[in-house]
């Protein structure tokens, strides 16, 4: 019975769905809109300016991308010291840096995406960024900017509790959180569109990995969490936008 249990489930890591969908009838092929390539932000939300994310990583990330692929590793203990605005934008910009946009329907950016879609949206939990209050953060890649959406300084902690107690988390300088907007993906592969969102969230993490190895700093992707807990704690609304992926940073 479990044998057949795993089978099932296994479907997912196939890519036989692509057979049965009629991309004649995608939202792309009926002409409708594409769901926006960033999130909308109120205007009202306090924004941050960020040092240009190319160059930072540029003048910060000197390691050969041979000795970060060596060297990387997941880090679970981490050092009090800060981050500063620049490093945290370097890591943004490696991670979901916006290069060009091609078109209102999709944009090259550091990572590889199906159909240039990028259906991730990236929020901080920051605890120690120099000149930055603890809280809730949300980076806006089209405008190299921070919303900062909430000030908390018990939100290391609460990222730690949803995430079934993995107390590291609340340790790290800052957490990234990875949300995904399915719809992105959708308007164009239907429902082919779910694997490779998960493929793409493995583009995302693995170059955090070598920009925080390129830096000196440190993360450890995680999976394993309570996906309303998390959810709740961005303030998205687990339906049309849900936590997907995560992983805390700090100096080590």
């Amino acid at each position: 019975m479990q044998k057949k249990h795993f089978e099932a489930n296994r479907f997912f890591l196939k890519d036989t769905i692509r057979q049965q969908v009629d991309f004649s009838q995608t939202d792309q092929s009926q002409n409708l809109p594409a769901p926006p390539l960033q999130k909308p932000c109120p205007a009202d939300v306090p924004r941050i300016d960020l040092p240009n994310g190319r160059e930072a990583l540029t003048r910060l990330g000197r390691m050969p991308v041979g000795e970060a692929i060596a060297f990387r590793e997941s880090v679970r203990q981490y050092k009090p010291d800060p981050l500063n605005l620049e490093e945290i934008s370097a890591l943004l910009w490696a991670t979901q840096g916006v290069r060009c946009l091609v078109s209102p329907e999709s944009a090259l950016r550091s990572v590889p995406s199906a159909g240039a879609r990028h259906a991730f949206e990236t929020y901080l939990v920051i605890n120690r960024v120099e000149n930055l209050p603890a809280g809730l953060y949300r980076y806006l890649p089209f405008d190299e900017k921070l919303a900062r959406l909430a000030v908390d300084e018990n939100i290391g902690r609460k990222a730690a509790a949803a995430c079934f107690g993995q107390n590291f988390i609340a340790t790290s300088a800052v957490t990234f959180f990875w949300t995904t907007i399915p719809a992105r993906m959708e308007w164009r592969y239907d429902l082919a569109a779910h694997k490779v969102i998960a493929i793409d969230a493995g583009h995302v993490c693995q170059n955090l990995y070598l920009a925080c190895q390129s830096i000196d700093a440190g993360c450890c992707a995680i999976a394993a969490y309570n996906q309303s807990a998390c959810d709740q704690l961005l303030g998205v609304d687990g339906e049309k936008e849900f936590t997907i992926y995560l992983a805390p940073v700090g100096k080590y």
